[in-house]
């Protein structure tokens, strides 16, 4: 039985499946064509992105294209032409989805091809079964926040004005570091337009939920479960031992400002994308995005034992068995 409250209802019948991969990962394309097979022997349409379709390997028949039954779209209108999309990939490959289909109302479903997978779930050697479920109707369907930054030139005052220099979005975690110096960042954390602290440290990871189980979950944050409406703060490197991470409410207003004595030149970046500078006299702003983005499990996921067996919380499994 999955611990996932089933937030959103059923949907009608999925008809057309989006099928996405890791671009330039030969290795995904022996599941893309199992997945492939599985959706023509059902007699659905299937829509590929440019980009997985440009795999090499792929076992596409060109000559059948006919906008029914196989189609061939940008990545980016992928939201345009699907009811479902699957994912063949790493939790990375589902972030890629992530930044184009959140706000689109289309679910995502992972098929893990990566290491770790708490966002891709299904396991490549249950394809056949999960996939199937899910084309029944047999899946919860559940619904991630995204975060949004904003770097914003400041007033000669020093409040920030809506200049907006740089922005992005995340599904995982925004992070303020310092690139490829080693010194610390030296930093004032605002929230709701009250002062937390100033902290020196190697910089700060602002993760949602989904994010506490990536990168913050390294830097030593809280696992916090997928379903809470709620942002946590993880520094990095913290000069000081009474530094902890911090989780606030998901309605949070998040401003950060680098000391004029600062002596590196920091960066923010949104899951792993490329960082932009963040000067002394300019706010990094961040906040609940507007959009939200859906995940599809299968009907037994459980977001306990996806910890249990990818964080090795069972490997003693023998001696400490959970089984009745």
């Amino acid at each position: 039985m999955s611990n996932f409250t089933n937030n959103h209802p059923k949907r009608p019948p999925f008809h057309r499946i989006g099928v996405m991969g890791r671009a330039g990962k030969s290795s995904i394309v022996e599941t893309l064509n199992e997945l492939i097979v599985l959706l023509k022997s059902r007699h659905l349409s299937v829509i590929i992105d440019t980009e997985t379709a440009a795999i090499e390997g792929m076992m596409i028949d060109f000559d059948r294209i006919d906008g029914v039954q196989l189609k061939i779209v940008p990545r980016q209108k992928m939201g345009e032409h699907c009811d479902l999309v699957i994912v063949v990939g790493g939790d990375g490959s589902m972030l890629q989805a992530a930044s184009v289909l959140a706000g689109t109302d289309v679910p995502v479903l992972g098929i893990n091809r990566g290491r770790l997978g708490f966002l891709a779930d299904v396991n490549p050697d249950e394809l056949t079964e999960k996939v199937g479920q899910v084309l029944d109707g047999r899946y919860w369907l559940v619904e991630r926040f995204l975060l949004k930054f904003q770097i914003v030139q400041n007033h000669e005052d020093g409040t920030p004005s809506t200049q907006v220099i740089h922005e992005d979005v995340a599904l995982n975690d925004i992070v303020l570091h310092a690139g490829k110096s080693v010194h610390t960042i030296d930093f004032k954390l605002t929230i709701n337009q009250h002062d937390v602290y100033r902290q020196h440290a190697d910089g700060l990871i602002v993760a949602t939920p989904t994010g506490s189980t990536a990168y913050a979950l390294s830097a030593g944050g809280p696992i916090i479960h997928p379903t809470l409406d709620a942002i946590c703060l993880v520094p990095m490197h913290p000069h000081t031992l009474s530094s902890r991470p911090l989780v606030v409410p998901g309605s949070s207003q998040i401003a950060i400002n680098i000391h004029k004595d600062n002596r590196t030149q920091p960066m923010v970046g949104a899951d792993g994308k490329a960082s932009a500078p963040l000067d002394n006299a300019q706010t990094l702003l961040i906040a609940k995005h507007d959009k939200t983005l859906l995940l599809l499990h299968p009907e037994s996921y459980s977001f306990y034992e996806a910890c249990r067996t990818k964080l090795k919380w069972n490997v003693y499994s023998e001696e400490f068995s959970l089984d009745k």
